[in-house]
């Protein structure tokens, strides 16, 4: 039986020379293994860039991760001088290692095997000429693998540390964010559905076993939103082992539909998607927002809201006045101004039904509604001729005008508009008909008076076009849901446990003009239902958003291919959720190829890295500068990872570890498989295109736009003062 002193001699490799705050030199010795080393236990590959060594001192042992390896030319030392000789250089291999972390012994276990536990930073640095050891089997595992209570989650094993198990706690991967980052091939988005299933599975089975045991639990109370804009993860979770609620645009393949519905959206939501300028623009389309979502709310806002409306349409003709009499003479003007009169009578007749269903509370507003409809009706048909294949009007004269103004003024004066507590917000999510909204702004912006309405024509011009795409139109619509709540059901879970516990949202279908507003908007509510749960029940519901092509969603400049208001409105959603998604349970994953163009703010906030291969040397250097300490510079292997490794960092492990991330099954990993082009050209795999049935579908979902040119520049549409653009 062997003392521990021969134990450690057996197990010594080298020696300290240079001791630095960042780095420890170390010569070692002759004897030291070459390429594998026996003496722990197990063959155990030695020397490796990223493998661990320890240096003992009194407070246990110094654990080091080696950085680098050389060789350099040192002379002998002679045991005797000797003039006659002449000392020629051999080669001395020396390795620089970078401490970390200090190993303790915690006892034993059943067995009489010591137990060891890692803490993070080092108290006493060694010293010069202190033995270097290589780390046993045991110790090894006490590096890499977590405490036993945070052994819950397992992710892959160690290479360079005997294929230990790497653990992680979901308190800590998610609770303080994850971004798993890599190149395309990398192995990236298989590390994310790997890392979602393993977690799903291992709550499912522990809250089976304490329900087992007689506890009233709910088994698999987890909850996971994928937001997939490639459409790659809904195969990943097809094998049905797991529940799993599929949202896509129109319910493809048996999916639920995936809507976002327009009065879900806040007011710089709807301005970002507009592209609402500030000046006139923005405040008329608030404007319209809040009148909607206010339109059945009280008897008193929809008194204000009539009141508003008449009074636009004074000023209108008031301006109509000061101009006669070229302003409703000769062709078109007399034309236009019998339109308006058309359009006031039908304003009018839709007041009546409205105003009737508050009764009391609006019927003195009422009864004057009605009194005014006469003389206006007059006054156009007395102008108004018809003949056999046409109609039109005369020129109308000042006494009509000033007939029209009376009556208008009958309500505005004796009505007068006042200020209406206790309005909703246009932010609210009071449902309303999304397709009233162009109509509403040219109310809101008649009533403004002035140049208003000349300058929101490009507005409703927009909204017009954009409500009339076949593509936005199942999104955005409505019906997409009956009531907020109803939608939250549908994303997040019912209220009474989870038993589909990830929903998968495939955006590969959401058209382009939409679909940062529509991750926005999901995002968002997300965020403010839980907080919204926390404040009300003082209880957390810890949720997990996972983010795909994140760099496309949270880049730190405007995208070029989208809306530059759309693009920079989704970045401050996530990264209001990364600053503050913590104190309410909501968890978050990146997952993206190009950590350059990524948020800073987004980035600074996770605390946890799963770090795949990374070819390119400015999203290299990005992430050195993730890692604290001089840990940064064993991230140097990133662009030789091979697929499947990665190297994991931060909150989540006790020391960056490298990752052999576990295996899944074929049918078990995302759509991203790359291409096979020579097996394609040789006939072995792929399938005959149906460029009919593609057509066909092509052209079915455009005609469903009525006639909608989606290819109409925007420019050219914003100039054209009368544009033939059907809703």
């Amino acid at each position: 039986m062997t003392t521990i002193v021969e134990r450690i001699g057996t197990l010594s490799i080298g020696r300290v020379e240079t001791v630095t705050a960042e780095a420890l030199r170390i010569a070692l010795f002759n004897e030291t293994p070459q390429a594998t080393a026996l003496n722990t236990g197990t063959p155990t590959g030695f020397p490796r860039v990223n493998a661990y060594m320890l240096i003992p001192n009194e407070t246990g042992a110094v654990v080091a991760v080696i950085k680098e390896i050389s060789i350099v030319r040192a002379k002998p030392a002679s045991v005797r001088h000797d003039d006659t000789l002449v000392d020629l250089p051999y080669p001395d291999r020396t390795v620089i290692a970078i401490p970390f972390g200090t190993l303790l012994r915690e006892g034993n276990d059943g067995d009489s095997q010591p137990l060891y536990a890692l803490e993070r930073g080092v108290p006493v640095l060694p010293s010069v000429g202190d033995p270097v050891l290589l780390p046993t089997a045991t110790q090894l595992r006490s590096i890499v693998e977590a405490k036993t209570d945070d052994r819950l989650i397992q992710i892959g094993t160690a290479p360079f540390a005997g294929n230990a198990r790497v653990w992680v706690h979901p308190d800590k991967l998610f609770g303080r964010h994850l971004a798993v980052l890599g190149n395309t091939g990398s192995g990236k988005s298989c590390s994310v559905a790997g890392i979602v299933r393993w977690s799903l599975e291992s709550a499912a089975a522990a809250a089976q076993a304490v329900f087992q045991e007689g506890a009233q639990v709910q088994p698999a109370n987890a909850r996971f939103i994928v937001l997939d804009p490639n459409g790659e993860y809904s195969q990943a979770f097809s094998d049905r082992t797991l529940p799993v609620r599929r949202f896509s645009v129109g319910g493809k393949d048996g999916a639920n539909p995936l809507t976002v519905p327009g009065w879900l959206w806040n007011g710089q939501e709807w301005a970002a998607f507009t592209s609402a300028q500030p000046g006139v623009q923005r405040p008329i389309l608030l404007r319209a927002l809040r009148q909607l979502r206010n339109a059945g709310s009280s008897a008193m806002t929809a008194r204000a809201q009539v009141i508003r409306r008449y009074t636009g349409y004074v000023r209108q003709v008031e301006q109509l006045y000061a101009d006669l009499p070229q302003s409703v003479a000769g062709f078109p003007r007399n034309r236009d101004f019998g339109s308006l009169l058309e359009g006031l009578l039908g304003l009018i007749q839709s007041d009546e039904t409205t105003l009737a269903t508050y009764g009391k509370d609006a019927a003195d507003l009422a009864a004057a509604v009605i009194v005014i409809r006469a003389p206006i009706e007059t006054v156009r048909a007395s102008r108004h001729w018809t003949s056999a294949n046409s109609s039109g009007y005369n020129d109308f004269q000042p006494g009509d005008l000033q007939t029209v103004l009376t009556a208008l003024r009958t309500i505005t004066d004796v009505f007068p508009i006042t200020v209406t507590h206790g309005e909703i917000s246009e932010d609210a999510p009071v449902r309303f008909d999304v397709s009233a909204l162009p109509d509403r702004i040219h109310d809101v912006a008649m009533a403004t008076g002035g140049q208003a309405l000349n300058n929101v024509e490009p507005l409703i011009n927009r909204v017009q076009v954009m409500l009339g795409d076949a593509g936005l139109r199942p999104v955005i619509d409505t019906a997409g849901a009956t009531s907020l709540g109803e939608w939250l059901a549908a994303l997040l879970g019912p209220s009474k446990g989870s038993p589909e516990p990830l929903a998968i949202l495939d955006l590969s279908l959401v058209p382009s003009d939409v679909v940062h507003i529509a991750v926005a908007v999901i995002s968002r509510l997300i965020f403010e239902a839980l907080q919204r749960h926390i404040k009300e029940t003082n209880k957390a519901l810890p949720t997990v958003l996972v983010l795909e092509e994140a760099h496309s969603f949270v880049r730190k400049d405007a995208d070029v291919g989208a809306s530059a208001q759309a693009a920079d409105l989704c970045r401050q959603t996530f990264e209001r959720i990364a600053r503050e998604g913590r104190k309410f349970g909501l968890g978050l994953v990146l997952a993206s190829q190009r950590p350059s163009e990524l948020s800073p703010t987004v980035l600074a906030q996770c605390n946890s890295f799963l770090l795949h291969r990374i070819v390119n040397d400015v999203d290299q250097n990005l992430v050195r500068r993730l890692v604290p300490d001089a840990l940064g510079g064993l991230l140097g292997e990133l662009p030789t990872l091979p697929s499947q490794q990665a190297i994991l960092l931060g909150w989540a492990v006790p020391t960056p570890v490298l990752v052999r991330v576990r295996d899944l099954q074929k049918t078990q990993r995302p759509r991203s498989d790359d291409p096979h082009f020579w097996k394609t050209w040789l006939g072995q795999e792929g399938a005959p295109p149906n460029w009919t049935g593609i057509a066909e579908s092509w052209e079915m979902r455009e005609d469903e736009s009525h006639g909608t040119d989606r290819t109409e520049d925007v420019a050219y549409r914003d100039s054209d003062p009368e544009p033939d653009i059907p809703l």
